[in-house]
């Protein structure tokens, strides 16, 4: 069996970032599903956040990120965040990463939906994503990283203590192989690619999250989904990000009639939080209204925003006309597999980063610009934790059951999205949750738990794994009785401190088991939450 001393599986920032830190001292292998060029990070429009001005502080962005994820995110992390922005900013710099700057050749620095200062890095307008994703991926061309592209991760190998200690995968030609690591990374991203409408990569389904709770990982915040309030959308169907710099640089929503609906909702309007704008578009959706960008304000319109511009192109939207159709969908998961500030999982050998970790950096909701930092910072530090470990010496291999049970009539794919984005969605309700928990649980999860996705054809491995993913979301935002930044419950749409603010859901496999087999989910919650 081959065998590298680091895996780390995805191909975003957070997973580019551990990798190249492990590598000062470890051999390291990274495997991805794709391409290299097809991640969120590679997509985001968005830019970094980092205090750089004279007029703005580490406490301002602090004090930002803890409002945006309504003061339910971990302090610890929140500091460390901030605290090494600018010094991850200037380390990129100095690497040859390039932002953009002003006439006088200072870094510009734009302004996003709450944040109090300007303190968001642009490179190439808004394609920083594909730029920094290219930037990284130099430097890994040139390192001795061993890149695996195409090569789709399917599960974890345990050891007879329940370690991790490998990964199974399924090569470009189809075979599968297997590879054991004394670490390994899982940077897989989040669940976006699961709703029907999304800003996310195809590739990001929860595969990640899904293999961490089968190896007995802390599944934690799940409830806790951003849907970015602008993405583009014409006949139904939603085409990609409409970055949050456009509304930053003046634009307004409105209606077909040129209402403004942002005004009287939030002393910011079309800036506040990203959890109040795309429930207010929603809102106007659900009544059949539409709702668009407008844009006729910003000069240059075409240089400035060169990919949106291209994206209303390619959807036949004409930007001259001023006026861009958008609507909300699921772009970020702010819950994921629990961790601590250097990624270690509740499992030993097994680490994860990024947006499929959960650091509670975000809280209840991510503050815009965040998400490519937190790659950045929490990618080093996991690598260079890595990087000083001694020696493993794996334990033995598990003997795993064989046999798979018939996984004939799935749902597909549509119709798993479908189901979340209309009852697991922008607002949510007792009932809407039930009726999807209901319909999930008709497929017999728990035979499904122990299937080895490995041996199936991938569109049935992406869907038993959504199918855990989609029931974790749905059991968690029925558990917690209030609403609180992504998570929108309309029979009980108030904020409740006193029960949640410090009360978090967090799910493993004995208490997914127990769930699925009649205990009372609540009782189970109240045993594991984190006070």
């Amino acid at each position: 069996m081959k065998f590298s001393e680091v895996i780390v599986v995805g191909s975003g920032i957070a997973a580019l970032q551990t990798a190249l830190e492990a590598a000062k001292d470890k051999n390291v292998m990274i495997f991805t599903k794709t391409e290299w060029r097809t991640s969120n990070s590679y997509l985001a429009q968005g830019g970094i956040a980092a205090a750089m001005s004279k007029s703005d502080s580490i406490t301002k962005h602090e004090h930002d990120t803890l409002l945006a994820g309504r003061n339910y995110n971990n302090p610890e992390a929140v500091m460390k965040l901030v605290q090494e922005a600018p010094s991850a900013i200037n380390s990129l710099m100095i690497a040859g990463m390039e932002f953009d700057r002003d006439q006088n050749g200072k870094v510009s620095l734009g302004l996003e939906g709450a944040h109090s200062e300007r303190r968001i890095l642009h490179s190439h307008g808004d394609a920083t994503g594909k730029f920094l994703i290219e930037h990284y991926l130099y430097r890994l061309e040139h390192s001795t990283v061993k890149m695996m592209e195409g090569f789709e991760v399917t599960g974890l190998i345990m050891s007879e203590n329940n370690s991790c200690i490998g990964v199974k995968t399924v090569s470009p030609e189809g075979r599968s192989e297997s590879y054991l690591a004394e670490h390994v990374v899982l940077s897989t991203g989040g669940c976006g690619a699961l709703y029907r409408f999304t800003s996310n990569s195809p590739s990001t389904t929860g595969e990640g999250i899904a293999m961490a709770l089968k190896a007995g990982a802390r599944i934690k915040d799940m409830e806790f989904i951003q849907f970015h309030p602008t993405l583009l959308y014409t006949y139904g169907k939603t085409h990609g990000l409409v970055s949050e710099a456009v509304r930053g640089e003046g634009a307004k929503l409105v209606t077909e009639t040129g209402n403004k609906i942002m005004d009287g909702i939030h002393p910011l309007k079309d800036l506040a939080p990203r959890h109040i704008v795309a429930q207010t578009i929603f809102s106007y959706l659900l009544r059949g209204e539409m709702v668009y960008l407008d844009i006729s304000m910003i000069p240059n319109f075409r240089a400035r925003f060169p990919s949106v511009a291209s994206l209303c192109e390619q959807t036949g939207i004409e930007i001259s006309n001023g006026k861009i159709p958008v609507a909300p969908g699921n772009h970020f998961l702010m819950g994921g597999i629990e961790t601590d500030e250097v990624g270690r999982t509740s499992v030993q050998g097994l680490y994860a980063v990024g947006e499929a970790a959960c650091t509670g950096v975000h809280g209840a909701n991510r503050l815009a610009s965040n998400s490519l930092l937190e790659g950045i910072v929490f990618g080093k530090s996991t690598g260079h934790f890595i990087a000083k470990q001694p020696v493993r010496e794996l334990p033995k291999q598990r003997i795993e059951a064989t046999g798979q049970k018939d996984v004939d009539h799935l749902p597909s794919l549509t119709e798993l999205g479908e189901k979340l984005m209309l009852y697991a969605g922008i607002v949510r309700n007792e009932a809407g949750l039930k009726t999807l928990l209901n319909w999930l649980e008709s497929f017999d999860l728990l035979v499904l738990w122990k299937q080895d996705v490995s041996s199936l054809p991938i569109e049935q491995r992406l869907v038993v794994n959504g199918m855990l993913v989609a029931w974790m979301i749905a059991e968690s935002a029925l558990c917690r009785t209030e609403s609180r930044g992504g998570h929108f419950r309309s029979d009980f749409p108030m904020e409740n401190d006193k029960n949640w603010l410090h009360q978090t859901i967090v799910i493993d496999k004995n208490v997914m088991k127990n769930r699925l087999k009649g205990r009372a989910f609540d009782e189970q919650v109240k045993a594991k939450a984190t006070t």
